[in-house]
């Protein structure tokens, strides 16, 4: 069944969409991230414009972070007082965003510029991926469980106050920061910014590994809104039917990547998406730098 996308401007077989929400939510279900890094590029494979699927990707991430951030929080597993700070500077990373997005899209530069982001984004994190991933599918003896604890930039920040379920005693500048520039990223490639939030908040800032997932699903949860806002009221690039197909398969998706992960070793699933990531970018490359033999071919009617 084909749909019309009216922000878009095109028409989408309505299953397929579907189906490529599922194919993300059981990645997202399967290996714990988010998938937005995902859903944009294969959008775009399709021949959705960039900013329209861009703006989509950000609805569809807050519909699906709602229920992960109130399970969490109902385990306890959601530090608020760092969440808040790290919203307080996504929030102003979006607005940022958002105006750079329109200069961008004002000079008729938004397409190409998220496509090269998305390529380097994905080739980097595919590439540290498929490392860390092989280092650990190396037989090897039994690793000594190394000290928690945070950058010495962070460490030098002024102003420190204590977030006691993170067990942290630092300044709130770094976790600000940190929010800041998921933010603008929000906006600018419609991602969650879980995959780049969560190692940050580990290694950088040193939270308890324990609230880490939940207090990034909080931060993406009120990001992505403000992002869906933004680009709804300014630059216009929100299409909510191909947002809600996105949603209808990602929920779907997600289900039996939860099951699948439990029977899967977790290894290999981490080699799985550091080759999916790879595959999506090197893609994404050909698409921008291939140049056919003949631009336009005119075939007899």
């Amino acid at each position: 069944m084909d749909l019309y996308l009216p922000i878009a401007g095109m028409s989408v077989n309505a299953l397929v969409i579907v189906l490529l929400g599922a194919g993300v939510g059981f990645l997202s279900g399967m290996l714990g991230v988010g998938g937005g890094f995902l859903t944009t590029p294969l959008l775009i494979f399709y021949g959705v414009p960039p900013a329209v699927a861009v703006a989509s990707s950000a609805t569809q991430i807050t519909g699906a972070s709602v229920s992960g951030a109130l399970a969490h929080a109902r385990r306890k597993g959601v530090d608020f007082k760092m969440g808040a700070v790290m919203v307080a500077g996504g929030l102003a990373g979006s607005v940022a965003g958002s105006f750079l997005f329109e200069l961008l899209q004002a000079l008729g530069q938004i397409d190409t510029t998220i496509s090269i982001v998305y390529v380097l984004m994905l080739l980097s994190i595919g590439g540290l991926m498929l490392r860390d991933s092989v280092r650990a599918l190396r037989p090897r003896a039994t690793p000594r469980a190394a000290p928690r604890r945070h950058n010495r930039f962070v460490a030098a920040l002024p102003w420190r106050v204590r977030f006691y379920r993170s067990g942290l005693y630092i300044s709130p500048i770094a976790p600000f920061l940190l929010g800041l520039a998921v933010g603008i990223l929000t906006v600018i490639m419609g991602i969650g910014g879980g995959f780049i939030l969560v190692p940050a908040m580990i290694y950088l800032l040193g939270m308890a590994a324990s609230v880490v997932v939940g207090t990034s699903l909080f931060q993406i949860l009120f990001v992505t809104a403000a992002t869906t806002l933004l680009h709804a009221t300014q630059s216009k690039t929100v299409d909510i039917v191909l947002a809600a197909l996105l949603l209808v398969g990602g929920v779907i998706g997600a289900q039996y990547g939860a099951s699948a992960a439990r029977r899967l070793p977790a290894e290999k699933l981490r080699l799985v998406l550091a080759l999916v990531v790879l595959a999506f970018g090197i893609r994404l490359a050909l698409q921008l730098t291939y140049r056919p033999g003949e631009i336009f071919t005119v075939d007899p009617a």
